[in-house]
């Protein structure tokens, strides 16, 4: 295993941009919540960079972009209420594991580490993806963006699950693709890792200066 392992008794990791990659169901998904309500498609690439704050965020992002301004909450809820539908209805259809991902979470499951997701996308939606993926027995824990009254960047997901689990934040992991990730680990105490290939709105993970920078997952278990 990867020297940043060493004394850790708990991996936490965030899920889209992390594990999957996402986008190409949450683009449709927003383009038939902003076509519900008559205003102009954004194409995956943008949805790409607004990803990563949570499903509201996601659709009042693609709101403003498609008014040039902010949108009133009448039409914030309705485009939100028809984004749910309409990923709910397919959150798989198009969702990929990024490479190792698979290998990498069975291999550490596998060495007694305690795995938990926190994720700012919605509750409803994690069982569906890890089961589609065969991922879901893996976790001990999965926290969602509006399972506790705060999401990351606060620290309180992770600092909940580390207590869930009577488990010092000295002796957590926090891997993410985000600054928000990062920025919710060092604020909780967590080592903090880093992958390049996610969502970051357009920023060099770099910037948050993560611990530990790694392409990919299976450098956690070499």
């Amino acid at each position: 295993m990867h020297a940043i392992l060493q004394g850790k008794r708990l991996i936490a990791f965030d899920l889209d941009g992390t594990l999957i990659d996402s986008v190409p169901d949450l683009a449709v998904a927003v383009q038939h919540a902003l076509g519900d309500v008559g205003l102009p498609l954004p194409g995956e690439e943008r949805v790409r960079d607004w990803v990563g704050n949570g499903a509201q965020v996601l659709v009042e992002r693609a709101l403003t972009w498609a008014l040039a301004e902010a949108p009133g909450q009448v039409l914030q809820t309705t485009a939100y209420e028809a984004f749910m539908r309409h990923y709910g209805a397919a959150p798989n259809a198009l969702t990929q594991l990024y490479p190792g991902v698979q290998t990498a979470l069975h291999d550490l499951h596998k060495a007694g580490y305690p795995l938990v997701l926190i994720t700012n996308k919605p509750e409803r939606f994690i069982a569906p993806i890890l089961s589609h993926f065969g991922l879901l027995t893996l976790f001990t824990y999965c926290i969602g963006g509006d399972t506790l009254a705060e999401k990351k960047p606060s620290p309180l997901p992770l600092l909940h699950v580390a207590q869930q689990l009577d488990i010092p934040s000295s002796a957590c992991v926090m891997v993410g693709d985000s600054r928000h990730d990062i920025d919710a680990g060092k604020a909780a105490g967590f080592a903090t890792v880093a992958l390049p290939y996610g969502y970051n709105h357009g920023e060099p993970i770099e910037h948050s200066q993560p611990d530990l920078i790694i392409d990919s997952l299976l450098a956690l278990t070499e």
